[in-house]
Order: structure tokens, then sequence, then C-alpha cells
């Protein structure tokens, strides 16, 4: 084995240009404008695997039923495929930060409605690309390249004979159990040398003026995560990503933080323009869509009640004092060089 030096071995950490304390626009006199400006910003599967369960008006996956507490309908769909202009918008039109080259085998893990893998596969021509999920709900237009998969990827993998280049993995929190495992179990599926990248958040959100403290928004984040945490979901993987890698094995790990606020409060133009569309994503149902289930299923609430969180949170959101935010975390780190596969 080569003897990597500490310098290899130091954990890089870096944040995004956004200033340290986010400047809040003063601009406005009233909220008589909100409106306009949100706006303006604004394939091998089983049958088990197309069948769905349908609950308080949502369609939910019924393939390891229970496994994601969040719908997989269409109002869903166009929300997933708008957090995905949202990633993007956070780190500057970049799909990943790892520095891959040449990859041949590729996987994204949970891959959802497979924009990323859409997306990287027309990038990476050369690449055969892999997204899997638990509901098959991705296009069939598709490049060549790839292909999508039903698959539960807390389940025990089977990659290890035909290891990746790269493992990419994005927006799991509440979804995963026990992200240490998972991430041992991409060590063991990426060839030496190869990279795994994960993307999520500090979920919990916070204000930098304390103007979240006593709102309908965080009555709202507390009472849905505590039924996450009840079902033993991870609400916060971000900040503990690092350390997951580090006890996987991985070497040359770097790490990324990123600022995402709510609305279009912010004063610099960037930070705008993604609290809009970090808006726009949560109004477009999910509010409701996001804590439906947990709730329902682990706080037995009515989904009237449900409904009423839900709107009283989405009017709080759109009150230009109240400046919320989330940190948003890019781990990636290598696998060492000369290790068996």
């Amino acid at each position: 084995m080569t003897e990597m030096s500490s310098a290899q071995e130091q954990t890089a950490t870096t944040t995004n240009p956004a200033p340290a304390n986010v400047e809040v626009d003063t601009s406005y006199e009233n909220d008589s404008a909100y409106g306009d400006e949100l706006s303006w910003y604004s394939t091998s599967l089983t049958s088990s695997a197309l069948e769905y369960r349908h609950e308080n008006g949502r369609r939910y996956h019924k393939y390891r039923d229970g496994a994601y507490l969040l719908p997989n309908d269409e109002t869903e769909n166009e929300r997933l495929d708008m957090l995905h202009e949202l990633s993007l918008m956070v780190m500057h039109r970049k799909l990943y930060l790892a520095p891959i080259k040449n990859p041949q085998r590729v996987i994204d893990l949970a891959t959802g409605t497979g924009l990323w893998a859409i997306d990287f596969a027309d990038q990476h021509p050369q690449a055969e690309v892999i997204g899997c999920d638990l509901s098959p709900i991705q296009p069939t237009l598709i490049p060549p390249n790839l292909k999508f998969v039903v698959d539960d990827i807390e389940s025990n993998w089977a990659y290890e004979n035909n290891p990746f280049d790269f493992i990419h993995a994005r927006n799991l929190a509440v979804s995963i159990r026990d992200f240490g495992k998972l991430i041992r179990e991409c060590y063991r599926s990426v060839k030496p040398g190869g990279w795994v990248e994960f993307q999520d958040y500090d979920g919990y959100p916070i204000s930098e003026d304390g103007s979240l403290e006593g709102t309908a928004l965080k009555k709202y984040y507390d009472e849905v995560y505590s039924a996450f945490e009840e079902a033993g979901c991870e609400i916060r993987p971000g900040p503990k990503l690092e350390q997951w890698f580090r006890d996987a094995g991985f070497v040359n790990i770097h790490v990324e933080k990123f600022v995402i606020p709510y609305g279009v409060w912010p004063k610099d133009r960037h930070l705008k323009e993604i609290g809009a569309w970090n808006q726009a994503q949560a109004e477009a149902a999910g509010f409701e869509g996001f804590a439906m289930a947990a709730l329902t299923r682990y706080k037995q609430w009515t989904k009237e009640e449900v409904y009423l969180l839900a709107s009283q949170a989405r009017a709080d959101g759109r009150k230009r004092d109240i400046h919320m935010l989330v940190n948003f975390y890019v781990v990636y780190g290598q696998r060492p060089e000369n290790q068996p596969e």
C-alpha cells in the first residue's frame, strides 16, 4: 500500500462565497411586491415496484413500503425537479465537486426523477451510468449510456465484484436510517482510487438574527422532524458526513458548506435567487408532502391537522422579517490507491 502523506489525509473545508452573515434586503417598504419577485425568480422492474400506496390524497412507493416517507406522485416529482435546479444554482451549475477523471462506471444513489444521472450521462458519454431508486418514476427517454433500476440502497449491496469509479448521492436527509452503514457500502463498492460524493443538508433551519424563534415555521420543523426521528431517520446528515467518510476509510476528504436561504430576503443577488427557488419548491405542495406521512403515521395527526400546520408555515415563510436558512454540505473522499477491491 502506498503511504498517504499527512497533507493528503487532511480534510479541506471551504465555504461558498456567501458572506458569513447573510445581509437582509431592506429595499422593500412593504410586502406588496413579494409575489411578483418570487414569481420572477422563480428499467428493470418487478411487479411490486410498479404498485403504489395511496394515502391522504398522496401516492407513495409500495416496494419496501414505509422505507421512504415522502410521496412519489407527479406533484412531488415536479418538486424534486425543482430541487435539482436548486442544487445546480447553489453549486454554480456543477453536478459534482470530486476530481474524477474519465469515469467508466458510475452510480447515482436514490436518483429520484433521475435528472442528475441524465445530466451526468450526457456530460460523460464514455461512462456506464446507473440510477437506482425505490420508485420507477424516471423518464424513459434517456441517454444510451444510462439505465435506471429499482433498488433499496439500505439493503445489502451486490456491487463489490463490479465496483464503480464514482458513487454519488444527494438529498438523502430523512430518507436513510444508517448513513454510516451506507457509506461503508460505498467504500466497498468503489474502486481503489475511486471517489464517493454525498451532497446533503443539515436539515434543521436556523436564523442568524433569531427571527425564526416563535414562528409557525419553527413549529413546523420541530413537529415534522420529531416524527422523522421517531421513524429512525437521520435529519441532519450534512455536518456528520466527514466523520462517516473518515470512519469508513476514505482519504483526501474534502468538505464544502453552502448557505441556502428561504425567501428573497437576502441582499446578495445570488442568495436571493437561491432563496426564491427554495421557497418555490417548498410551496409546490412541499410543506404538505414532507410532513404528511411522518405526522399521520408516527404522530397520529389527521390530514386536516397537517394541512393547517403546513398552511401556517407557508404563511410565515412569506414574511420578509423571518430570515430562515439551512446549511448544505458537499463531502467527497477517495478510496486509497493500491487497496484490494
